[in-house]
């Protein structure tokens, strides 16, 4: 059984994901927090495998608890909820360490599969969701007449199949869907990803889907 630690500062939505998870049976729901800094007190405590929080709070935020969480234990995963408007916050928090992001409004059905795909190891970034916020912030980006930061001579490294496979992590696709989109194995999709990670020096996919992010390496249909 999967444990989930809740943390929201509004009371009504804590207590109503609180309830409908705990009737859940792959799920127990071990505590509930007001912020991110109570989130990490409830993690050393009760010690879930999934933190479910929310990204902006008074007092310590959910991009400021993830960065606890991550930092004090590797156990425990944190998985954010969010609205639309928040992509700035997103890409923070998964640069902080966050497996993931779900929007407020969908369904328990969903939540509850991005929790165990978290807890299997896996990152969640709803690839549609995640494809219109990168626009966003690219726009923002231009607007502020900015660009995406110069990418690192290691992304020389990667062959243009492991760049492929680069772009489609940055979107959030598993190992199964990018094998559908490029018409490989999965099994030379894990091989793929590993070489991208330890070709960038970086820790795991998640961080890969974020460098993809960072240095616009994701495209656009």
């Amino acid at each position: 059984m999967i444990k989930v630690l809740i943390v929201d500062d509004q009371p009504l939505i804590r207590d109503g994901l609180a309830t409908l998870l705990g009737l859940r049976p792959e799920l127990t729901v071990v505590g509930t927090a007001g912020d991110g800094k109570e989130a990490f007190e409830k993690v050393k405590e009760h010690e879930p495998d999934i933190v479910l929080m929310d990204i902006r709070m008074p007092g310590t935020n959910g991009v400021e608890g993830a960065g606890l969480i991550s930092k004090h234990t590797a156990e425990t995963k944190v998985l954010m909820l969010t609205t639309f408007k928040d992509h700035e916050l997103i890409f923070e928090a998964l640069d902080e360490g966050a497996s993931g992001y779900l929007l407020k409004d969908m369904s328990t059905d969903t939540i509850v599969q991005a929790i165990m795909t978290v807890h299997s190891g896996g990152i969640v970034l709803p690839p549609n969701i995640t494809s219109q916020m990168l626009r966003e912030l690219k726009k923002t980006r231009e607007y502020e007449t900015e660009s995406f930061a110069e990418p690192p001579e290691e992304l020389r490294e990667l062959t243009e199949r492991e760049i492929e496979v680069l772009r489609k992590l940055g979107l959030g696709l598993s190992n199964k869907e990018i094998s559908g989109h490029l018409f490989i194995t999965e099994g030379t999709v894990k091989n793929h990803v590993s070489n991208i990670i330890s070709k960038l020096g970086i820790r795991d996919r998640t961080q890969a889907a974020i460098f993809a992010v960072r240095y616009g390496i994701t495209t656009f249909d």
